[in-house]
């Protein structure tokens, strides 16, 4: 359905280059636009890429924009997930379009430059950085790092990143280092914690000095370190967010997403579209660890996250 064309003024002096601009839509056509579903998906190819020891430093994205009919580079409608391989003694430089940008060292150590800041980081590390500015990222071993931004959701709308960082409403984003260490001793502590059976899930969430207020790492991006102990089962639930998974740990695990199984392979990255029932169990051995990835803080602000448990 075509939306109604500005008819034209009965008077001719009224008319101009605004006024021919505007279209006119009704509530019979206005909602009729059908957006392709996103997708279960689980990239395994781009995460042997990954690894491959003939792959040379570079970024490797995990695109799904052409499943979603999207015009740039996307994960899901508002989240851009990549790897990023670095060579020993090598360097990679970036720029996203973004507001902000979160990292996880899978494997390797180096240290992470930008206008005015520099750390050190080693595996097992998650990093937030401001998205907009050129950051740098070298080598002292062989690295791979996962990277995820909201690329997406600025490409939608046609906006800059905001300048140093500020993000309009919570004060300035800064970078903040998240050690490994310090992340497993939380983990820990959720797991000897009494209450934890009531929660919705044995999780670390990621916030920081200036997003303390709204306890997230980012507006809209939320970050999460999730586990499941051998032989448990996080029942079946949803959530508005869509979910972009990096599997920590895989031995005996699986989903299962709107009825279809998909088994867990290590450091490959999982989608789970927004709405969709879906469950996590761990048939092994031991503590299976997912890092998440949703764009739930946009819900959360919206009052609208719509998690609930299936019966």
């Amino acid at each position: 359905m075509h939306a109604t064309p500005a008819a034209k003024l009965e008077n001719p002096s009224q008319e101009t280059r605004y006024t021919r601009r505007a279209r006119y839509f009704n509530s019979g056509n206005a909602f009729a636009i059908k957006h392709p579903a996103v997708p279960r998906h689980i990239f395994l190819a781009e995460r042997d890429r990954a690894f491959a020891a003939e792959t040379g430093t570079g970024l490797i994205g995990l695109d799904l924009s052409e499943v979603l009919e999207l015009a740039y580079p996307a994960t899901t409608p508002l989240i851009l997930a990549r790897y990023a391989r670095i060579r020993e003694g090598d360097s990679l430089s970036t720029a996203f379009r973004s507001s902000g940008e979160i990292y996880h060292v899978i494997r390797g150590r180096g240290k992470t430059g930008g206008p005015d800041d520099s750390l050190e980081w080693k595996a097992g590390d998650t990093i937030f950085l401001p998205g907009g500015r050129k950051w740098t990222h070298s080598a002292m071993e062989d690295v791979v790092l996962y990277v995820v931004t909201n690329e997406p959701q600025l490409a939608f709308e046609g906006l800059e990143p905001p300048r140093d960082g500020h993000d309009g409403t919570n004060g300035t984003m800064e970078p903040v280092l998240y050690p490994g260490e310090r992340i497993e001793a939380e983990l820990e502590a959720i797991h000897k914690d009494p209450a934890a059976g009531e929660m919705t899930g044995y999780a670390v969430i990621f916030s920081s000095e200036s997003m303390e207020d709204i306890r997230n790492i980012h507006p809209t991006m939320t970050l999460a370190m999730n586990s499941l102990p051998a032989g448990m089962i996080q029942r079946p639930h949803r959530h508005n967010s869509a979910a972009v998974t990096l599997l920590l740990d895989s031995e005996g695990g699986y989903s299962i997403t709107e009825g279809e199984r998909i088994d867990w392979s290590r450091h490959a990255v999982m989608v789970t579209p927004p709405g969709a029932v879906h469950s996590h169990y761990n048939e092994g051995p031991a503590l299976n660890r997912f890092l998440i990835v949703q764009d739930g803080g946009l819900y959360y602000h919206c009052r609208t996250m719509g998690f609930s448990y299936e019966p």
